[in-house]
């Protein structure tokens, strides 16, 4: 079976621009309570993905913990220890399994690289559970 089966579409994606600052990640990523989100580029290129740890981190070693600096931070600006590698939208299910017990979510694209979407684990566990069913 298809990723496409599995996908949530990215307008019902929660995700960052590279040119959002590391304030408004911040503030994004608590508000919806993720502890991890897709990172895009202008064009709407998948180019990984934030943790909160990248953020802590950087405000730690790089701003002396100072969120007014943070403010000013472009996220394309920080590093990122961890990049959950997208999957084509071409992709079987099965492609997935390993990489679900690796992540939350897996980012797919299209085939120029765009970012259309996620397929989370939950929706992997559910598709496995149902087959054994």
């Amino acid at each position: 079976m298809q990723v496409v089966f599995f996908l949530l579409p990215k307008g019902e994606t929660i995700y960052l621009s590279w040119n959002q600052t590391l304030r408004q990640g911040l503030e994004k990523m608590q508000h919806h309570r993720y502890s991890a989100v897709p990172l895009l580029d202008d064009d709407g290129h998948y180019i990984g993905s934030f943790t909160v740890a990248d953020f802590l981190w950087y405000i730690k070693d790089a701003l002396n913990m100072n969120m007014e600096k943070a403010s000013k931070i472009l996220l394309k600006e920080i590093p990122r220890q961890h990049d959950n590698p997208p999957v084509s939208v071409n992709a079987d299910v099965n492609d997935l399994l390993q990489m679900a017990l690796e992540e939350n979510f897996i980012p797919v694209v299209d085939d120029l690289g765009i970012f259309i979407g996620i397929v989370t684990r939950r929706e992997i566990m559910e598709y496995y559970r149902n087959r054994q069913n």
